[in-house]
């Protein structure tokens, strides 16, 4: 009874204050006042494709009015609140070019936004061919693989084989920054091999141009490394398949004269670099994963040859820059028996390369019976049959007799083992731990026989990952990975 009398007193006390105040219910959208604002009247764009972000702000419905054919809003109408996208297409005429929209909603003044892009830059037209010129290109291969100490993959970036798409960040990970580059520097590496697409940035089929943006893009990661006085590995890497997928007679001559034409693209853009840029012919070039034919290694060699007579045939630095070649596959064993290093006319400025995950079941395997663990501390746990230390020794010690001692530094371009993050408790942080002493092992095995280790680093920092930062803030995310890696070359 008592909670009744207490409820009357609030139920009136309510509809008193509900009568003075009035009703919303009263106010129409006559009485609402319509606003429009921009984050920015004015938008500029370099010459190249790219976008641009503005923020609309609005309490009605507006809509974006334009007649360019050259850039566009990712959203021409809407209601409320907005971030509206631009994209300005690349400029390829020699002049400054500008339009406007027109941002409009009923019953206000228009807002206009100017966009401005710049001409393209000239283009210089540099020879074909000029006079060698030794500046900066003191080191031959064995001088400079001594001061390659360790090195990092930009993996799974710019080897972007879709321009049409998302091009670089086309497998997920995010636009290349300074800040990442100087990451990988301050933990302690000193080479970055820069896995490269070419083919989707043709322009012209017929003499298979590449377009200048993405040659200024890839230079423009180039200088973050060589500006931190690293040393940098440039290739043609998987590209879609044109290339590495056809050591075959019926592709021979073609990939051959496509070949030809990039690389020579390629090293007279370059041409000027010192030292600190090596160009790399191809990736893990191969048939399937069996033993190469005869026909399979006399095409894939042909490649490398192709690759060298390209550089150089340029002149300049190119006539000393260091060139790496591959192993059919990049396969140890098959670089022992078959690979025969091309002829050059420059001597002592050619290494060679061969990649290493061994065992697989351990170190690449994702699914079905993988392994979790690896090496002697770990015996008797969840180790695979094969592939430990003593197999690791014997197959760079293979190639410290096969190439190093006889003058031809050995690059290993890509070695790593996946990181596990689904496994149970205890099973984790065994894996972690036989993970580092995998990547210590490897490294320091490398290092003593005269191997340049390259890790494998993806991008992705969760399962079955094998990055070291995240590339996006370009923090540390596995320290405990990338201190096994570092201190084995300490």
């Amino acid at each position: 009874m008592k909670i009744f009398r207490f409820f009357i007193p609030i139920i009136m006390v309510f509809s008193f204050l509900q009568s003075c105040s009035g009703s919303d219910d009263n106010i129409t959208s006559e009485d609402i006042v319509p606003v429009l604002s921009v984050s920015s009247a004015t938008v500029a764009f370099d010459a190249v494709e790219s976008t641009n972000t503005i923020e609309i702000a609005s309490n009605t419905i507006w809509k974006i009015n334009y007649t360019s054919n050259w850039c566009r809003p990712s959203i021409q109408t809407t209601k409320g609140n907005a971030k509206v996208i631009i994209t300005a297409d690349a400029n390829d005429t020699n002049e400054d070019r500008s339009s406007t929209f027109s941002v409009s909603a009923e019953g206000l003044s228009d807002v206009i936004i100017t966009i401005s892009q710049k001409a393209k830059d000239v283009v210089v037209v540099k020879p074909d061919y000029i006079d060698p010129d030794k500046t900066g290109m003191t080191s031959d291969a064995l001088t400079l693989a001594g001061k390659m100490k360790l090195g990092w993959n930009l993996g799974n970036t710019m080897e972007a084989c879709d321009a049409t798409s998302a091009g670089e960040t086309m497998w997920g990970n995010p636009m290349t920054s300074k800040k990442l580059i100087d990451a990988v520097k301050a933990a302690g590496f000193n080479v970055v091999r820069i896995p490269c697409a070419w083919s989707g940035y043709i322009e012209d089929a017929a003499t298979y141009k590449i377009k200048e943006s993405w040659l200024a893009r890839v230079k423009e990661v180039v200088d973050y490394c060589v500006d931190n006085d690293m040393y940098v590995i440039l290739n043609i890497h998987w590209d879609g398949g044109w290339l590495e997928n056809n050591p075959t007679y019926d592709k021979q001559e073609a990939v051959n004269i496509k070949q030809k034409a990039l690389w020579k693209q390629i090293s007279i853009y370059f041409r000027d670099y010192d030292e600190h840029l090596l160009f790399a012919g191809t990736n893990e070039v191969h048939k399937d994963y069996n033993t190469p034919s005869t026909e399979n290694l006399t095409v894939q060699m042909s490649y490398n040859q192709t690759f060298v007579d390209a550089i150089r045939a340029t002149g300049g630095r190119n006539t000393w820059r260091n060139l790496i070649v591959q192993a059919y596959n990049t396969n140890i064993d098959y670089a022992v028996s078959y690979l025969k290093m091309p002829t050059d006319g420059t001597s002592k400025r050619l290494m060679s390369e061969v990649h290493f995950y061994d065992p697989y079941d351990f170190a690449l395997q994702e699914d079905g019976a993988y392994k979790t663990q690896w090496g002697k501390p770990f015996v008797g746990g969840d180790v695979s049959a094969w592939g430990q230390e003593t197999w690791v020794d014997e197959a760079f010690g293979k190639m410290k007799t096969n190439f190093v001692d006889k003058g031809i530094p050995v690059v290993l371009g890509e070695y790593g083992a996946i990181l596990r993050t689904s496994l149970s408790t205890d099973l984790q942080a065994k894996h972690i731990e036989a993970r580092n002493y995998y990547l210590n092992y490897v490294t320091k095995a490398a290092k003593n026989n005269g191997l340049i280790p390259v890790y494998w680093d993806n991008g992705n920092t969760g399962d079955k990952g094998f990055a070291l930062f995240n590339r996006s803030t370009a923090v540390q995310v596995h320290p405990d990975a990338l201190n096994a890696l570092v201190s084995a070359v300490k």
